[in-house]
């Protein structure tokens, strides 16, 4: 098998994979529509690896292995996810992984945006030891390409200080050991920063200074993922005004051009076919968009078609997983808004808890909370001693059914995209 490769500025699209099996379907529909975009196949986090049980070996090699069987010639990158600590990227570094997302979440101060002056003020004093970088920007203004300007005033560093002091420090820290790793192994290595797991969004000032502390640290930054204005929820469309959003990216992305250039990630990017094109065209390709769970919602699919009666318990085992499961989640959903399956036929659950793109508008996402449902429960399902096996053997006996459903799927995400290239 080839070996995984860094994608550097190029536009990719990570297909995240949980049953091990989804890779054919990606390459299908890659190469149907995927020109000018760049694929990684090879794309799990920690969390995920964690709930599904399966091991970095096991996620290479069944991707790897996948896009083999399927006749992939291309470049492949290699997406070791949200990693938090050095045994993180000890375990993926070993296998080949190319591309290392770091995730400072755990430090970020949720709360920052709503601290009132005299709390912000306090919070700054235990901040200061971190954000050592606070007086190099003080004062500052940073006129955009755009036209909008950035002012680092007192309230603005501050704010920055307080909500991601530590956050830049524990990534500064990731990014040097994810560096001696690979340069020491002789590996070709590229990194992401994720800052998008916030119940605020990231302003541009704040964009600004990660960014810059990230890159005067040596940090071989090539993707960096900020919380976007609007909402970006699990297994659903953006929620937003667009016109908005595209103003938002492209300020932003003006900030990764007179910094980098690095590219602007879209984490939570499955099913966000309505704003893709402005993701694409705001960036001039400078993106990369990340899905997982997605692709395990169409394996559910296969298993709807070929064995209905499985489909219902696995969606009553789920309802009773979600108020659990979500808690990890940015989702809305309750579980209200979707029948139970005692109360609806099997068309009507089918479009219910997975949607059908025939009664979705062109140019539109999912949208129907039901899925929300069956995003967040993954583990439990595939861990599942009874329902897991049920998922994997529906799927190796209908191989060709999963290859159709992913390829329409996906190839819906990737010509969204490269209409605004």
């Amino acid at each position: 098998m080839k070996k995984c490769v860094s994608l550097g500025l190029a536009p990719s699209f990570g297909f995240g994979d949980r049953t091990g099996l989804a890779t054919p379907g990606h390459v299908a529909a890659m190469k149907r529509c995927g020109d000018g975009i760049t694929a990684i196949y090879p794309q799990q986090s920690i969390r995920e690896m964690t709930r599904t049980k399966r091991t970095p070996q096991q996620v290479m090699d069944d991707a790897m292995q996948g896009a083999e069987n399927a006749g992939w010639t291309g470049d492949i990158g290699a997406d070791a996810d949200h990693l938090k600590v050095p045994q993180d990227v000890d375990v993926t570094a070993e296998v080949g992984f190319t591309f290392f997302t770091i995730d400072p979440s755990d430090d970020v101060d949720q709360k920052a945006d709503d601290y009132d002056e005299a709390t912000l003020r306090e919070r700054f004093k235990g901040a200061r030891n971190d954000a050592t970088w606070y007086d190099d920007y003080l004062g500052k203004t940073i006129k955009l390409a755009t036209g909008s300007v950035i002012d680092l005033d007192q309230q603005a560093c501050m704010r920055a200080a307080v909500k991601y002091g530590k956050a830049i420090s524990r990534a500064l820290k990731l990014g040097d050991y994810i560096k001696e790793v690979n340069e020491k192994s002789g590996n070709d290595y590229e990194i992401e920063l994720s800052v998008d797991e916030t119940d605020q969004p990231t302003t541009l000032a704040e964009h600004y200074i990660i960014a810059d502390q990230c890159l005067r640290g040596g940090m071989k930054l090539v993707s960096l993922a900020p919380r976007f204005i609007g909402d970006f929820e699990k297994g659903v469309d953006f929620k937003g005004d667009l016109a908005s959003l595209e103003a938002s990216l492209k300020d932003h992305a003006a900030v990764s051009d007179s910094l980098g250039p690095y590219k602007l990630s879209l984490h939570s990017g499955s099913d966000k076919v309505s704003m893709y094109g402005i993701l694409a065209s705001s960036t001039r390709g400078r993106f990369h968009v990340k899905t997982a769970g997605t692709s395990y919602l169409e394996a559910l699919r296969v298993v709807a078609r070929h064995d209905s009666s499985s489909f219902r318990e696995i969606i009553d085992f789920s309802r009773g997983r979600y108020e659990t499961d979500k808690a990890t989640y940015h989702v809305s959903a309750t579980l209200a808004d979707a029948p139970l399956p005692s109360d609806a036929d099997d068309a009507t659950l089918e479009s219910e808890y997975l949607e059908m793109w025939k009664d979705v508008p062109v140019g539109k996402g999912f949208t129907k909370p039901g899925r929300q449902i069956l995003h967040c429960t993954f583990g439990s399902v595939l861990t599942d001693a009874k329902f897991g096996k049920i998922v994997h053997d529906c799927l190796k006996a209908h191989p060709d059914t999963y290859i159709e459903v992913l390829d329409d799927h996906f190839g819906r995400h990737l010509d969204a995209l490269r209409s605004g290239m």
